[in-house]
């Protein structure tokens, strides 16, 4: 295998990038349970199997990628060889200093070879070369690689937000303090 690159994104990766397989598949879910008693509103989360794997569409549009590029903070392409096969963007938000992985997508064909950890990586080297304190991951609920892939790495649940995505999906939110 390759050696696996990581450089910041230039204008001729995005239609490869735009090209990749951005769908994933889960066999689990992080159901969301809202109980309200009173004045008291509690939001439960809990992993739930499901009887099937399911797949999941990218909850952005793909083929957005190259008007979206433009108003990241940064985005990173991974390569083996001359080849893309993943990247990570990011936007850089709000005064307390943080910095959200927006996307994280790697070609199906090279998920679980240490791509997105190595995309990881390098958001998270960026930033904190600026200075920022928090690394914020956000993802579908559905997406339960996508939430072991953060606990993995040490980001913790900070949140969440019903009917965030177009799809009308739960988004859930989570983050990394960094030194």
């Amino acid at each position: 295998m390759p050696d696996l690159q990581i450089r910041p994104t230039v204008a001729t990766d995005l239609p490869r990038l735009m090209g990749m397989d951005h769908s994933t598949s889960s066999d689990s879910v992080w159901q969301l349970e809202l109980r309200r008693d009173g004045g008291q509103i509690t939001a439960a989360f809990r992993e739930v199997r499901l009887p099937r794997k399911t797949s999941l569409s990218y909850p952005h549009n793909p083929f957005a990628l190259a008007d979206d590029w433009v108003r990241k903070s940064m985005m990173y392409t991974a390569l083996m060889g001359p080849d893309p096969v993943g990247y990570v963007s990011m936007l850089e938000r709000g005064t307390a200093s943080s910095v959200w992985v927006t996307d994280l997508v790697v070609d199906a064909p090279r998920r679980h070879q240490g791509v997105a950890g190595a995309l990881l990586a390098a958001a998270q080297d960026w930033a904190q070369e600026r200075s920022h304190r928090r690394l914020i991951l956000e993802m579908q609920s559905k997406n339960v690689p996508a939430i072991r892939l953060a606990q993995k790495f040490g980001f913790e649940f900070c949140g969440y937000n019903d009917h965030y995505y177009l799809t009308q999906d739960v988004a859930l939110f989570f983050a990394k303090a960094l030194k």
